[in-house]
């Protein structure tokens, strides 16, 4: 059974001006020499406040998101980049960031639920961004027969109101051994399915910042639900046949 995490009083699940200006300096000044001598700054104006407003909204999920409920530590992503395979030598990420995924799954994979602070906006989203290789092609597989009742889901009027127009980050072709003529083939040839709105950075000021992210995370749930419905599925054990003897 889930439990709810409350938070103490005196947590804040919203940044201060000063939480801004320190992403917007840290764009300008990206590296250890000036990040470690502001580390509490960060913990006070930045991960603290991250904290307490993801455990804000975990708290919501439970009424329509019960399988994505998680401790806040498991869903805030570091500041730290990793630069073990990137050209980029960048130390820390110029954004704080949260991704709730469905109890089973690793943690950036599957459809789950997401957003971010940066000095330049706020970011909210639910979906598939990087299915793994069966998982993508689970999801092709399930819109062979699903496209109709997909499309409706994201083509909702107050979904398309709250969220920017769905985009895929289609193939050119379609994927080998899908039907060309297929009527959900604009679904099917897409490499990440989910929904997306952008805010200005004010946003991340207001005491209302909790309600405007749990409103989009319910709008998508339908959503990230369809996704990880042919994920699950091809998660789950297969079951063994059993032969009789002669």
């Amino acid at each position: 059974m889930a439990i709810k995490v409350k938070n103490s009083p005196s947590a804040r699940p919203y940044l201060r001006p000063e939480g801004l200006a320190f992403l917007r300096a840290l764009a300008r000044h990206n590296d250890r020499d000036w990040f470690q001598p502001r580390k509490a700054t960060f913990e006070a104006e930045l991960k603290e406040p991250m904290l307490a407003l993801i455990r804000k909204i975990t708290d919501a999920m439970l009424d329509f998101a019960p399988a994505f409920v998680r401790p806040a530590e498991k869903c805030l992503f570091r500041i730290y980049r990793d630069t073990r395979f990137s050209n980029n030598k960048l130390p820390y990420k110029t954004h704080v960031a949260a991704w709730w995924s469905h109890q089973g799954m690793d943690k950036t994979s599957g459809a789950g639920y997401y957003f971010h602070i940066s000095a330049t906006e706020v970011v909210i989203a639910a979906g598939a961004y990087m299915p793994e290789k069966d998982q993508l092609s689970a999801i092709r597989h399930w819109l062979l027969d699903h496209h109709a009742e997909f499309r409706k889901l994201i083509q909702k009027p107050a979904v398309r109101k709250a969220f920017t127009e769905f985009e895929g980050n289609a193939l050119t072709r379609p994927p080998k051994g899908f039907p060309c003529d297929h009527p959900g083939m604009d679904l099917i040839r897409c490499k990440q399915w989910g929904l997306s709105a952008s805010l200005p950075p004010s946003a991340a000021l207001e005491p209302t910042l909790a309600a405007t992210v749990i409103r989009h995370f319910k709008l998508a749930a339908p959503v990230v639900d369809a996704l990880n419905t042919p994920i699950a599925a091809a998660l789950a054990p297969k079951k063994k046949v059993l032969f009789g003897l002669n």
